[in-house]
């Protein structure tokens, strides 16, 4: 698969930025049972359906809508939630461009999972790091271990 900014965090755990309709078939070929969505419903990339589409491919879809300039603890204690419920499932979690999603998995793994930092982050969260504004500074400030 070539989905944008696609990362396998875990054997069971994958993450991306926004998946085609095309993409989610192959998302279920690969054995994934389960999506999140963590981008906004408005935002231009996004998939007409996306619930629809990926639960007619027999996959559950969970949709948490993150602003992406103002997430917060609460979003994450939803997604954590979400994910301990799926613990023994394939999850494929996405955004727009896996941002959001490399923040919420390096706290969720580390909090839930006892990863550590190292294990917890992605090669677009380490992109992001320098750049990453006051906001997201914050939030992933919750995680046990910092980069």
């Amino acid at each position: 698969m070539s989905i944008l900014n696609q990362f396998q965090i875990t054997d069971k755990i994958a993450s991306s930025g926004q998946p085609t309709e095309a993409q989610f078939e192959e998302i279920a070929a690969n054995g994934y049972e389960a999506v999140i969505n963590l981008a906004m419903p408005d935002h231009k990339n996004a998939v007409v359906n996306e619930g629809s589409i990926v639960t007619s491919l027999g996959m559950a879809y969970i949709h948490i809508p993150v602003p992406f300039d103002a997430p917060n603890q609460d979003h994450l204690a939803v997604f954590s939630g979400c994910m301990d419920t799926l613990k023994n499932k394939k999850v494929w979690v996405h955004c727009v461009v896996n941002a959001r999603v490399s923040a919420f998995l390096f706290c969720y793994l580390q909090k839930q999972r006892g990863l550590s930092a190292q294990a917890s982050v992605t090669p677009i969260l380490e992109r992001w790091l320098p750049e990453m504004d006051a906001v997201w500074r914050e939030f992933i400030s919750h995680a046990p271990e910092q980069l």
